[in-house]
């Protein structure tokens, strides 16, 4: 049985209550697509990613939290969920940059 991959790497139960998906997501920065547990250099996200979101009701506005769940490191996340990021208010059809 596959499982999800949010639920694998600890980020449900420990930064996110179990929840049911009612969209997803897909992040792409220089035409490379994340993936949870994506390393990638400072170099390589310089510029906003490219954001796409699918869901159920084009009437729904999203909100997209970018956080580092055990930040500085796994080992020691002195600063859990560092806040990255934060954009609120995107609609289904749109990207994150909506509204800029």
């Amino acid at each position: 049985m596959l499982r999800d991959p949010l639920a694998l790497s600890n980020v449900v139960g420990d930064v996110l209550d179990p929840f049911l998906k009612s969209a997803t997501i897909k992040v792409v920065y220089n035409n490379r697509e994340v993936t949870n547990g994506s390393e990638l250099k400072p170099s390589a996200i310089a510029n906003a990613p490219r954001v796409e979101i699918h869901g159920r009701d084009s009437r729904t506005l999203y909100t997209l939290v970018m956080v580092d769940p055990d930040a500085p490191s796994p080992s020691n996340p002195t600063k859990r969920e560092f806040l990255h990021w934060l954009v609120t208010d995107i609609p289904e059809t749109a990207n994150s940059s909506y509204g800029e």
